[in-house]
């Protein structure tokens, strides 16, 4: 009997620590009134064996987390309006990068659906270019390469929507502290030039790929007058307005479910496990 309660006792242990470190319950909630900016990539299904399944996010498990978005008081806004929401509270900045195609197939219908709004941050070269290799040689499977990208046709359909903006993300999702400085400014400056020229919209944000930079990164990009960049410095930043060019982000894996994803918005970040 004794070597039984102290196994049950025991699992129970285990199972609170475990969950103490998958949902990370014990941290503090961030005020409010700092805008929560939270970062996607795909809205898809997971690929069985797939590396990089933590960038897609299911269709109906995104429904689920604008409804409770909605449910919960939040208000969406633009990257470029940010200023304009300090100190509003629970203000959310929806992020997308790289521009696959799937934010116009799956994602653009439920933010319709629900009055949201987001801000896509779209490589400009993003056809045929396995840019994960760019960080890790390994990384040579060709599964985000595989991935199809939005069309130029589609990116205008989504922005003439009103329910969407357009930011830039490098013309290649090039690793910018690799790269000389000619280069450099052709993945920043160059890519805004491109992006506002063929889709005629202003774009005054910018991502850094891999939320790898240097200073000198984010100097390229204060010289190329974007007014916000993103990182992928997980949290959430205390004063937008002072770290405009170095913005944390939330996080979303796929993986959090509705306990996860309220913790992430409370707190900015994900549990100790993921």
């Amino acid at each position: 009997m004794t070597a039984t309660i102290i196994a049950v006792g025991c699992a129970a242990l285990l199972g609170t620590v475990f969950f103490s470190l998958r949902y990370a319950w014990w941290r503090g909630p961030v005020d409010y009134r700092q805008p929560r900016i939270l970062m996607y990539h795909m809205i898809r299904e997971h690929v069985p064996g797939g590396r990089f399944n933590k960038l897609r996010v299911a269709p109906a498990e995104f429904e689920r987390q604008l409804k409770w978005l909605i449910d919960n008081g939040w208000q969406f806004a633009f990257l470029s309006e940010l200023a304009d929401m300090a100190g509003n509270p629970k203000t959310v900045v929806l992020t997308f990068d790289d521009g696959y195609r799937d934010n116009y197939t799956a994602a653009h219908p439920l933010l319709v659906k629900y009055g949201a709004k987001a801000t896509l941050f779209l490589v400009v070269d993003r056809f045929d270019r396995d840019w994960s290799t760019t960080k890790k040689a390994h990384h040579d499977s060709g599964e985000l390469m595989r991935e199809p990208k939005l069309s130029d046709a589609e990116v205008r359909a989504m922005l003439d929507s009103g329910t969407w903006e357009l930011a830039a993300h490098t013309t290649t999702h090039a690793l910018l502290p690799d790269l000389a400085e000619a280069d450099k400014q052709h993945e920043v400056a160059g890519a805004r030039a491109v992006l506002e020229d063929t889709f005629e919209t202003e774009v005054s944000s910018f991502a850094y790929p891999f939320g790898i930079f240097t200073d000198d990164d984010v100097a390229a990009v204060a010289s190329a007058n974007y007014r916000y960049a993103v990182t992928t410095v997980a949290g959430i930043s205390p004063d937008p307005r002072a770290d405009a060019l170095r913005l944390k982000r939330v996080k979303v894996s796929g993986k959090e479910g509705a306990l996860g994803f309220s913790i992430c918005l409370r707190t900015g970040k994900r549990g100790v496990l993921d």
